[in-house]
């Protein structure tokens, strides 16, 4: 990996083609799309008479299709082409994003994310090989490219959420319609039809692909971790109780936390310490921020909610790169099978958090969360043999394997 991730070289992630800004620039309004319902969460409770635990569901609905589409991803990319793939995904969320705000009650709200949902999941997993496949200078710089919109776009999600859900809790819904839309035509002007595999892609691959003990561990691990990641952002705001405007600049500021860590923090670490310690001693300082934002005073919740940034920074990035390169699995399949485990405790969270809450009482949601992310290094420290030894044999058949050759093998 590059010592300096804006090196302005050849290779660097800021000397990319327009083909690579434009997918980027749609990623980071996808990203902005999960973190948008933040500080309006209980702004759409009070307007459409909903309970916590039933607008939580609009992320539970989200991610669990997502789960499920990323069986698809790759079914489908390999059939009509990464570019179709990107613009079909566009176009799924510029329509449920639109409806969902014209909802009348949260049943059909939750019904519109979901389709949303699947949008998102054409569109991101389809995104990351397209730009690894467009990229100047290879995966490394590729990959932080991809951080970065991941970080920008969770960093400002939030914001465009208060500030249009300062006025209704629809406006963001349109919004983001709008800028999907945008996305839209600038994948049409700047992005050219990628090569298609050499093999299509199965319904199974991707599962198949979980029988490799490295991208298995890696999966599992990320189960748990994103189970602590979405219980801070699909419960959080409910605990903190803020107007849209309050919780917007909480989240804002946790997003810039998660931006910076990811691209510019991240790299520096796993240079100095490997990519396994970091992770480990990430997700373990990442399970005693959860469990003192639950104890806290508000005060306290508030800054805990924006440090946990930092970690959830460095871990996605971290996460990553295992995913992508820990298998013999072609990328866009590994990926698939990584994502596919890992989205169903995004989905679980959301539902769960509110939940446990109601069984107990509001500390218990967060010692849950902690716990899974002290599992999530657990499962990096017992398989890390699998998960270090395998990738470094592998590091030669990936870097040649970079370019627009990512879709092939």
């Amino acid at each position: 990996m590059a010592t300096d991730p804006f090196d302005a070289g050849a290779g660097g992630i800021l000397r990319q083609p327009k083909a690579v800004w434009a997918t980027a620039g749609a990623s980071v309004v996808a990203f902005m799309g999960i973190g948008l319902v933040d500080p309006i969460l209980p702004s759409i409770a009070q307007g459409l008479s909903a309970t916590p635990s039933q607008v939580s569901l609009l992320f539970t609905s989200y991610f669990l299709i997502t789960a499920f589409a990323m069986l698809l991803t790759g079914f489908v990319s390999s059939r009509i082409g990464g570019r179709k793939t990107l613009l079909l995904g566009l176009a799924f969320v510029v329509v449920f994003a639109g409806l969902a705000g014209t909802s009348g009650s949260v049943g059909e709200l939750v019904g519109f994310r979901a389709g949303w949902g699947l949008g998102n999941a054409l569109f991101v997993s389809t995104a990351l090989a397209v730009i690894v496949g467009a990229a100047a200078g290879g995966s490394a710089a590729a990959i932080l490219l991809y951080e970065s919109a991941l970080g920008l776009g969770m960093a400002c999600g939030p914001l465009l959420g208060a500030l249009l859900g300062n006025a209704s809790w629809r406006y963001p819904f349109f919004g983001t319609a709008f800028l999907m839309a945008v996305g839209f035509l600038c994948i049409t002007v700047f992005l050219k039809e990628q090569p298609r595999p050499a093999r299509r892609t199965s319904l199974l691959d991707p599962v198949r692909a979980l029988g490799h003990g490295g991208l298995a561990s890696a999966a599992v691990s990320a189960f748990f971790y994103n189970y602590t990641f979405f219980t801070v952002l699909a419960f959080t705001p409910f605990v903190l109780n803020m107007t849209p405007y309050k919780s917007g600049a909480v989240f804002f500021a946790w997003g810039v936390l998660l931006a910076v860590f990811s691209v510019i923090v991240a790299p520096r670490l796993q240079q100095r310490f490997g990519s396994l310690k970091v992770l480990g001693g990430s997700l373990v300082l990442l399970a005693a921020d959860v469990v003192v934002l639950g104890y806290g005073d508000h005060t306290t919740a508030v800054v805990c909610t924006i440090l946990s940034g930092a970690f959830i920074g460095v871990n996605n990035t971290v996460y990553t790169e295992l995913a992508l390169g820990v298998s013999d699995a072609p990328r866009p399949v590994a990926s698939a099978g990584y994502n596919f485990v890992r989205w169903f405790a995004a989905a679980a969270a959301p539902y769960f958090a509110p939940k446990i809450e109601e069984w107990t009482d509001l500390h218990v949601p967060f010692v849950v969360a902690g716990a899974t992310a002290v599992a999530g290094a657990l499962v990096v420290l017992l398989r890390r043999n699998a998960l270090t030894h395998e990738a470094e044999e592998l590091e030669p058949r990936h870097a040649a394997e970079d370019g627009v050759t990512v879709f092939a093998n």
